[in-house]
C-alpha cells in the first residue's frame, strides 16, 4: 500500500457536485483517508475563465503510479472532461501530487507534481490535510512551501464538501 496525495479542481458546471463525484469515484479504487476543505481560487495560467473550486485528498492504494494515472484519467473522462487548451476551463481535473516518497519522471507522469511548489491553489488545501508532508527532492514541507507563495486569492469556503467526516469515509 502506498500513501498518495491528489488535487482536484473544477470550474465548470455544478462545481461542488463535480468534486463530490470525483471523490466518490476515487474511493472505488483506493482508500480515501482525508479530504481537505473546499477552496475557491482565481484561474491560474489562462485567467479569462470562471473561478475554480479546489480540494486535496489523501489516500492509500495498491496501484502503481502509472495505474493510478490511468485510473484518474478514466474518472475524468467518465465525469465528462473534454480536451481543451492548456490551463483552460475544465469540468474536472485530478492530479497526482505525491506518491509515497517516490520521485518519477516519465513521458506522461512527473511525481512529485512539477508545479506543486508554485501553486497556492494546491498548497492551501494540501496544507489543511498534510502540512508536514515533505517533498522528497527538496525536503520542504507542504506548510513551508505554502508560506513561500502568495495565497491572498485562495479562499477557504465555510461549507464542507461532505456534511460529516464519516460521509467521505463511507461514500461507496
Amino acid at each position: 500500500m502506498s500513501q498518495i496525495l491528489l488535487s482536484i479542481g473544477t470550474n465548470l458546471g455544478e462545481r461542488r457536485r463535480n468534486l463530490q463525484q470525483a471523490v466518490q469515484r476515487l474511493s472505488e479504487g483506493m482508500m480515501v483517508t482525508a479530504v481537505s476543505p473546499v477552496y475557491e481560487t482565481e484561474p491560474w495560467g489562462e485567467i479569462d475563465q470562471p473561478a475554480f473550486l479546489n480540494i486535496c485528498l489523501a489516500a492509500t492504494t495498491v496501484l502503481s503510479p502509472q495505474e493510478t494515472l490511468t485510473f484518474i484519467k478514466q474518472i475524468e473522462t467518465d465525469l465528462g472532461r473534454e480536451p481543451t487548451y492548456r490551463w483552460g476551463p475544465r469540468l474536472i481535473d485530478i492530479d497526482i501530487l505525491f506518491f509515497a516518497d517516490q520521485i518519477e519522471e516519465t513521458g506522461n507522469l512527473t511525481i512529485p507534481h512539477a508545479s506543486l511548489a508554485e501553486r497556492a491553489f494546491v498548497l492551501a488545501p494540501l496544507a489543511a490535510i498534510a502540512p508536514d508532508w515533505a517533498h522528497p527532492a527538496t525536503g520542504q514541507t507542504v506548510a513551508q512551501m505554502l508560506t513561500a507563495v502568495d495565497a491572498t486569492d485562495v479562499y477557504r469556503l465555510p461549507e464542507p464538501l461532505f456534511e460529516k467526516i464519516k460521509d467521505w469515509r463511507q461514500i461507496h
